[in-house]
């Protein structure tokens, strides 16, 4: 979905209105449904299904609180709607749905009344936090009742979830930067198409994850859009998964090797095998030391596991596929590097796999080249992909990591192009980088990823929808979603400090809810 600046997102809600004859008060109303879907979405799955409190401004962003506290109450949820604001200063669409708001029941009151501040509020524990104060038109530090209202929010947000409305309030909706108070949201819902600032890097604790709702822009509009660069949401994957024939078998949907492990990294190619067996993938057929396989084969019985020829230390020889009676063109994709280890033979044994592999091919941890044999990529045939953490991207160029988190989008398209391969470089914002210059960044994840395994995940089940015939820049774009969206899953259903890679595999079949129809 195409990234806008705030002046492109009022011009496509001045011609919806004004051409296509939608009313604003129409787009206000879907905006704040959507976003009250969203917390009843996520009050249901954490059980916190106690009280809303909505902090709305004087304008359209507060008028989009007002749908918001009007729809949770006709859900039977329980509101409150602090109007950080006088009565007199609404007008317009955001007047017309304050009075709506009043119809049901609904009675303001003042920041000064809230109540139940923390420390001092038993129920903080089931409570959710909307706020709507500013939207995109800020462009300088909040002031008077506007600064009261975000420190109010981020004063609740201490001890409950925080959802902005189109943009944490105070953050500059183009640039990301927040010159003076700003809401710490834990996710923004943001109205049309994701505004630019919301993906800067500065701008990332302020934002959470972001959620996009349709408001019912025109398409042609949409498409008439300039720009390469995309925020990946659940409409731009639905078509990757389509509905599937009755009389389907595990031979309809590929067939895909994994090549790892090591005696001290034998998870790392159990991991890849679970969540490629989690993919959809027909099936999974692993090749690691014969000195872990029946380890692996018990952590994974759904996969086919084979002993190869391995090393003293336990790590995979580079002869590893002479005596195996399968060729790799067999398969219809293929992952190397959960686990295999940086030795001399574990990348001889790489070189081999670019040099012989048509199929397409995932180069994953160990198998990501350094500056110094980078150029053995140029002897690849098969497609390629790429999935570097930071400072693998940093060692495959020959710089440093804050080099690379300084420029992560450009670096990776640069690289893309290079290579001439798909890049992933993963971390918060996870880019997802094409030969052609077009690049997509990810929405999903959180800060409980940052733990062991969980790029063996996303490698196993990014190869497994390649093995699906997806075409490379679509299934990183699809894999990086949904494994940061199996996170945010089973973070929202426990807590972000003890996330591990093994739930995010088991939440995986959740996720992919997003993007199916069954």
């Amino acid at each position: 979905m195409k990234l806008v600046t705030s002046a492109q997102m009022r011009e496509l809600d001045r011609r919806t209105i004004e051409e296509f004859g939608t009313p604003g008060e129409v787009l206000m109303e879907r905006a704040g449904q959507g976003v009250a879907a969203a917390v009843v979405r996520l009050a249901e799955l954490t059980g916190r299904s106690g009280y809303v409190r909505c902090v709305a401004g004087k304008g359209n962003n507060g008028g989009d609180a007002f749908v918001v506290a009007r729809c949770l109450h006709e859900m039977g949820l329980a509101v409150q709607l602090i109007l950080a604001a006088e009565r007199d200063e609404l007008k317009g669409d955001a007047l017309t749905h304050f009075e709506s708001m009043l119809e049901v029941g609904i009675q303001p009151v003042s920041p000064a009344h809230a109540g139940g501040l923390p420390p001092d509020s038993a129920d903080a524990d089931r409570e959710w936090v909307v706020e709507g104060i500013l939207g995109t038109g800020i462009t300088g530090a909040p002031h008077g009742t506007a600064d009261e209202a975000i420190a109010l929010v981020n004063q609740l947000g201490i001890h409950r979830p925080v959802i902005a409305i189109d943009v944490p309030s105070g953050l500059n909706s183009d640039t990301g930067a927040a010159v003076g108070a700003v809401v710490q949201a834990d996710l923004t819902v943001t109205m049309g198409l994701p505004k630019t600032g919301l993906i800067a890097p500065q701008a990332a604790q302020a934002v959470g994850n972001i959620e996009v709702v349709d408001i019912g822009i025109p398409s042609d509009y949409i498409a008439a859009l300039p720009g390469n660069i995309e925020l990946t949401t659940p409409a731009d994957l639905r078509h990757l998964f389509p509905r599937r024939p009755r009389a389907s078998h595990k031979g309809t949907y590929g067939h895909v090797l994994l090549i790892g492990g090591s005696r001290e990294f034998s998870g790392a190619i159990a991991m890849a095998a679970m969540s490629a067996v989690r993919s959809g993938v027909g099936r999974v057929t692993v090749l690691t030391p014969a000195e872990i396989a029946a380890t692996v084969a018990t952590l994974v019985p759904e996969a086919m596991v084979h002993g190869a020829v391995d090393r003293v230390d336990g790590s995979l020889a580079a002869e590893a596929l002479t005596n195996w009676p399968h060729e790799l063109d067999e398969f219809d994709a293929i992952l190397i590097g959960p686990g295999l280890t940086r030795s001399l033979d574990a990348q001889r044994l790489c070189h081999t796999v670019v040099e012989t592999a048509t199929v397409p091919l995932v180069l994953d941890a160990d198998a990501q080249p350094d500056a110094e044999n980078a150029e053995r990529l140029a002897t690849a045939s098969a497609p390629l992909v790429l999935t570097p953490h930071p400072g693998e991207m940093a060692r495959l160029l020959g710089c440093d990591t804050a080099t690379v988190q300084a420029d992560r989008l450009q670096i990776a398209c640069d690289v893309a192009a290079q290579m001439g391969a798909t890049v992933v470089l993963k971390g918060h914002g996870t880019v997802v980088a094409q030969p052609d210059g077009k690049a997509a960044i990810n929405p999903t994840g959180n800060p409980g990823m940052a733990s062991g395994g969980m790029g063996d995940v996303l490698a196993g089940l990014l190869a497994g929808l390649l093995a699906q015939n997806m075409a490379p820049g679509d299934a990183a774009r699809a894999a990086a979603f949904l494994h940061g969206r199996a996170a945010d899953l089973a973070a929202w259903q426990s807590a972000q400090p003890s996330l591990t890679a093994g739930d995010v595999t088991e939440t995986l079949a959740l996720a992919f809810r997003d993007v199916s129809v069954v």
